[in-house]
């Protein structure tokens, strides 16, 4: 029998870290969960820990680091940003579930390819601030499994295909909660309004980046770097039925489709898994009962934060790290409802056009524009 895949989940309290726990839990002879991260939840943290036998665990929020180790006596807690990246490189580990929330997810993505594991990627904004610092370190097939579901998709789509052979990429969007609605009628739209997404259960900040379309931007700069296609070839597509996942166009005009149900754990599941496939946690799709499937382009113009991203990714450079910062801080200050909905475009635009674009060329830069396009954004809101 083969060996248990040895895992780390980090952000594992998070709504994809809650889900491939449960994935886990479904395979306890093929998956074996051996550390775990969480930003602050120490409850959640502590409750996942001594339920899957755990032994490392971090809380990002170091303060918090001495209350937890009191609630796991025998288990090796530590605190801080570093603790949650050092998980990354335990040598009982083999692959790590990247799931942080932002671009705190970088150094994690890179320390994990450094360390020669297996990444599979939730944390896309590794690559739209980091792309080729992150690709770079990918030195073996399959070092990069995606567990975003449309990139799950096109990686699926692309299993025995030559990448020379792509004319394009279908990149699938919902649509979100506003599909329909004009720019104007946007203006007021509540914090409530946009977390109520009509088919994914997500975190709030992707909630909040896929009612504003900004996560389908983040999601073609990410299946850039992932399948090194290039922006004229990645066409976003709306579909609101959200049953094809992504699709991919070959040079022959044969197109192939990613199909299934509406549920994170079925990537989630196949990054674990791959290249096999395990038995599935949900029944099948009824395609009798589906009916129809419907495609429409995006309203760039009701949803300016798209073409914001797609602007962002095509300068490159520095850019896609300045747009995903000020967006970060935006989408914040409307979850505290201090901002407006429509505010979240404004100030990226607003930090985009303030940001003179340099060279990528290591963690650290990208860390320092980081930190001043929050400020800048923090200053135009």
């Amino acid at each position: 029998m083969t060996a248990p895949l040895r895992i780390a989940i980090l952000g594992s309290t998070g709504s994809i870290g809650r889900q491939a726990l449960d994935v886990a839990a479904r395979f306890p002879e093929r998956v074996h969960v051996v550390a775990l991260a969480a930003g602050s939840s120490i409850d959640a943290l502590a409750e996942q820990a001594v339920r899957f036998g755990v032994r490392n665990v971090a809380i990002a929020e170091a303060s918090r680091a001495d209350e937890l180790a009191r609630t796991l006596p025998g288990v090796q807690v530590a605190g801080g940003d570093a603790a949650v990246v050092d998980l990354a490189t335990l040598p009982d580990v083999d692959l790590v579930l990247n799931a942080l929330v932002g671009a705190a997810g970088l150094r994690a993505s890179v320390a994990t390819l450094t360390a020669g594991k297996r990444l599979a990627l939730a944390n896309k904004e590794s690559l739209v601030v980091g792309g080729e610092l992150v690709t770079s370190l990918a030195t073996y097939p399959d070092a990069i499994i995606p567990v975003d579901s449309e990139h799950s998709a096109i990686f699926q789509c692309l299993l025995g295909e030559p990448v020379d052979d792509v004319s394009r990429i279908w990149l699938t969007a919902s649509g979100g909660p506003f599909r329909g609605r004009d720019r104007d009628s946007l203006a007021g739209v509540t914090v409530a309004e946009a977390l109520a997404h009509p088919r994914w259960t997500m975190g709030p900040k992707i909630t909040i980046d896929s009612s504003t379309l900004m996560n389908k931007g983040l999601e073609a700069i990410e299946a850039h770097h992932l399948f090194g296609v290039d922006y004229d070839a990645i066409k976003i597509v709306v579909h609101s039925q959200s049953c094809v996942h992504s699709m991919v166009e070959f040079a022959d005009g044969t197109v192939k489709a990613h199909l299934g149900v509406t549920d994170m754990r079925i990537p989630i599941q196949y990054a674990l898994s791959h290249p096999a496939r395990w038995d599935s946690p949900l029944p099948p799709v009824d395609f009798a009962t589906l009916g129809r499937l419907d495609f429409e382009e995006p309203d760039y113009a009701s949803f300016p934060a798209l073409a914001l991203a797609l602007e962002a990714g095509r300068l490159g450079g520095t850019m896609p790290a300045a747009m995903n910062a000020a967006n970060e801080v935006a989408v914040a200050a409307f979850l505290r409802r201090e901002a407006g909905f429509m505010d979240i475009p404004r100030v990226v635009e607003a930090v985009m056009s303030a940001h003179a674009i340099e060279r990528l060329t290591d963690i650290e830069q990208v860390e320092a524009v980081d930190g001043w396009a929050r400020s800048t954004a923090r200053q135009a809101l």
